[in-house]
């Protein structure tokens, strides 16, 4: 597969727009101007990147408590995300949703979602609407390895393969379920193998390389287009912070030097070397694209930091139920 240098270009300001914000939110979080749980991406990009660039702006895509970076490669705003972590009126979910539950049906992104592997299902929905339309849209939902332990995968993988949806399964693995590593929760060697126990394809894929992930993602939603039913990619990557936060609360589960022999494969690093190599930007192209998003990332703590929160009028809007009251 030839990747042009538009291609090259667009992949590294998604991976950069996700890394930055993350950065900041973090710094966020550490000086307590962000409330409430917040589990960073930093690390993954390449996943999220690779695998948004390869769809369409219509296909829909679901994700986890760890979301942000999906709907930022998606075209996420940062001042209606960064809103939002904050609480304010002006986020995404008007302040109520939070880290965990961020969405933009506008982009085709049905949400984050706090319940490990929750959003698997809904991803199956989107999927089984789209084979009932014909509109050849595909859905994709983004996982940790942890929640193919958990009933809603493999309950929606079953229903995937059973009725040939249109939907990608994309498993990002990053060796650890919260504080559980995974070798310690499942018996199988890789989790693509739980694939083929429902019936359909899946492939390896190294998930902190963008270019790795852009092609297998490329390739398998050409084929799920075709209606060649649903597929499974595994990218194995790995989160750069602790669980929940910069630091989080425990620190025995990994060792300082597995994070940073990690850290010599940042899916950035890598990708900037590729571009500088093959000429498709400088080391001074790159300073001054990572100077131009950081003064959007700035400006949209400014924007949030301004916004009201929401009026005490307002808890009940966009309640779906009220404790069977009506």
């Amino acid at each position: 597969m030839e990747i042009t240098d538009e291609v090259l270009i667009d992949l590294y300001k998604r991976m950069v727009r996700v890394r930055l914000f993350e950065e900041e939110a973090g710094r966020l979080a550490e000086s307590a101007r962000l409330p409430g749980f917040l589990h960073l991406y930093v690390g993954e990009e390449a996943v999220a990147a690779g695998v948004c660039a390869a769809l369409k702006n219509e296909d829909q895509i679901t994700s986890t408590h760890r979301g942000h970076g999906h709907l930022l490669a998606k075209g996420g705003d940062f001042n209606r995300m960064m809103a939002e972590l904050m609480g304010k009126a002006t986020g995404y979910c008007n302040g109520k949703g939070g880290s965990m539950h961020i969405c933009d049906l506008d982009l085709a992104m049905l949400g984050a979602n706090g319940i490990v592997g929750a959003g698997v299902p809904i991803s199956v929905g989107a999927a089984y609407a789209n084979k009932l339309t014909s509109n050849d849209l595909i859905s994709v939902s983004f996982f940790g390895d942890g929640a193919t332990n958990i009933g809603a995968f493999h309950e929606a993988a079953n229903m995937a393969a059973a009725l040939s949806l249109p939907m990608l399964f994309v498993c990002e693995n990053n060796e650890y379920a919260e504080y559980s590593p995974r070798d310690k929760t499942m018996a199988i060697a890789d989790v693509i193998e739980r694939a083929a126990a429902y019936g359909f394809p899946g492939a390896i894929v190294d998930g902190m390389d963008c270019v790795a992930v852009f092609e297998a993602a490329t390739l398998a939603i050409e084929k799920i287009r075709n209606g060649e039913g649903p597929m499974m990619l595994e990218c194995k990557t790995y989160r750069f912070y602790d669980h929940v936060g910069v630091k989080g609360t425990a620190s025995n589960y990994r060792t300082d030097e597995e994070v940073e022999e990690m850290r010599k494969r940042d899916p950035l690093v890598i990708h900037e070397a590729r571009l500088i190599e093959s000429g498709v930007m400088t080391d001074e192209e790159i300073k001054n694209f990572k100077d131009t998003i950081q003064e959007e990332v700035d400006k949209s703590v400014e924007f949030a930091e301004q916004s009201p929160f929401p009026e005490n009028d307002d808890i009940l809007l966009d309640v779906y139920t009220n404790g069977g009251r009506t």
